[in-house]
């Protein structure tokens, strides 16, 4: 057989690299849209939704309702159908290994959602105290457990995703500042390598970013941080290990610099992965952080959706965080109740800065990382923790391309050189894997930021290598055109990022 993308070489063979994208397309038409599959006329008159005098139920004006909407008419097969190919049509973590950098794409183990599934797990958090105990009692233990696992004195779980966590993080820190009569401090320092979102967060905090370079070796430049540092410094947001997997060696003399003019350290939890069980932000010197639990705990990646970004803080500021919290009744409270069995309330904290979201938080998303996280215990946490950094070390050892900073963690990021990083992960495409985060950080010319996670075994990292190694051998003109078996193929970014369609009727008046 052959096939222009494989090479004599068996351990660059494309055939042998795992391919699971299938492709449905008739004369450039893909999985039709439900509506374009049929249109079936349904009555909704006020004559079929009346009272029996005539009088419509619908408490609606007349200009705002109709007689009969077009619906699709379709069987239970023919939906099983359309959505099946439309989940063939893409790649997730269940089709293959997923090693966006920074992303901490693991698999999410059936078990939580089996979990979250029970009856006892539908109860609605919107009750009395007294009536979802049970409910509180495990609210209350995913604190301890984060609190322990993140070295913090106090926890909330209401934040609905890790950008959320930040945000509460940095209102947290200035609840602080305020009540201490610093308002004053209005800046928050950043590395230039940090997350995107730590920059978004301090400026919707209401502060000035000051960016902070990196040293030769990819870590904090120190001079450059006692530049930095202020009387009017709020904070210094760090990632450990940083975005180019390597540990902060300096981190307690940066907690020092940092807390000697009065501010305060805030971890952004992204990279909890490499650090489970063997070392704990708290202990380094952190204040406040946030967990990213669709990272570090495998609940799943929000895309959207429901998430979780719990935030933990020293005792000093856990006074500000959102309320209510939930706690053990003291005796008094609970007289009467079973002396050894705990209740549970909830309750505002002194200075709280608010509410930040409904109940506790996206109940859900966090019963799936109290399962995970009681599954594995603090045994499989370090376990965990140690095959993330192995996996990451094995795979960097096995691809042809650069990597110029070391030695890292759980991460890596590799430099594509002459060619175009983002050329080469559409190309990486077409080897039946997902490519590793593109561009950044830009420290890296034509950066490849790769995570494998603790998750993949050892042949899959070879059938990700065999694919990072085959595209390096790949002429500009072969990634240019990548990719080519995909359902989609190669598309214009700039255009979709400037004029956006976001209705499927505007493809419909695109061919009027």
């Amino acid at each position: 057989m052959s096939d222009d993308h494989t090479t004599s070489d068996p351990t660059t063979d494309a055939s042998q690299v795992r391919y699971d994208q299938a492709r449905y397309v008739n004369d450039g038409q893909y999985e039709p849209l439900l509506s374009e599959k049929d249109q079936t006329s349904v009555d909704i008159s006020s004559d079929n939704n009346d009272d029996g005098d005539g009088d419509s139920n619908s408490p609606l004006p007349d200009d705002l309702t109709r007689d009969e909407l077009e619906l699709p008419g379709l069987s239970e097969p023919e939906l099983a159908r359309h959505y099946t190919r439309l989940s063939q049509m893409i790649y997730g973590i269940d089709s293959g290994p997923y090693p966006l950098g920074s992303c901490t794409m693991k698999y999410n183990p059936k078990f939580t959602e089996d979990v979250a599934a029970l009856p006892s797990a539908a109860v609605h958090p919107d009750r009395s105290a007294e009536s979802i105990q049970g409910t509180l009692e495990l609210l209350y233990r995913l604190q301890d457990y984060l609190g322990r696992i993140g070295g913090m004195d106090a926890v909330t779980l209401q934040p609905p995703a890790g950008a959320a966590g930040e945000f509460v993080g940095i209102r947290v820190a200035a609840a602080y500042h305020e009540h201490n009569g610093e308002g004053h401090r209005d800046e928050v320092i950043i590395p230039e390598s940090a997350h995107g979102t730590n920059f978004a967060t301090a400026a919707l905090g209401g502060y000035d970013v000051v960016s902070l370079p990196s040293d030769e070796d990819g870590r904090v430049d120190l001079e450059a941080l006692e530049a930095a540092l202020s009387e009017n410094t709020a904070a210094l947001m760090l990632t450990n290990p940083n975005t180019l997997g390597l540990f902060e060696r300096d981190i307690e003399e940066i907690a020092d610099m940092v807390h000697d003019v009065g501010g305060l350290l805030y971890y952004d939890g992204a990279n909890l992965n490499a650090l489970l069980g063997r070392a704990r932000p708290g202990d380094m010197g952190f204040d406040v952080m946030h967990y990213n639990v669709h990272k570090t705990f495998a609940t799943p990646h929000g895309g959207g959706g429901p998430g979780a970004g719990p935030v933990g803080v020293v005792g000093e500021l856990e006074s500000f965080l959102p309320a209510p919290r939930v706690r053990e009744a003291d005796t008094e409270t609970n007289a009467g109740a079973d002396s050894e069995k705990p209740t549970y309330e909830l309750f505002d904290p002194d200075h709280t800065i608010g509410k930040v979201h409904g109940f506790q938080g996206n109940w859900l998303v966090l019963v799936k990382a109290f399962a995970y996280i009681a599954r594995l215990g603090d045994e499989g946490l370090t376990d965990a923790s140690a095959k993330a950094v192995l996996n990451a070390n094995y795979l960097a050892s096995q691809i042809e391309y650069d990597v110029p900073y070391g030695p890292f963690h759980h991460e890596f990021v590799a430099s594509a050189g002459d060619q175009d990083a983002a050329d080469v992960a559409k190309r990486m495409l077409d080897y039946g894997v997902h490519p590793p985060t593109t561009k950044w950080p830009e420290i890296v010319p034509e950066a490849l930021m790769t995570e494998p996670t603790e998750i993949e075994s050892k042949d899959t990292l070879d059938r990700l290598a065999a694919a990072f190694n085959a595209v390096a051998e790949e002429s500009d003109g072969v990634l240019e055109d990548a990719p080519e078996r995909t359902t989609a193929r190669r598309i214009d970014q700039t255009s979709a990022a400037r004029n956006p369609r976001l209705s499927w009727h505007e493809l419909a008046e695109e061919d009027t």
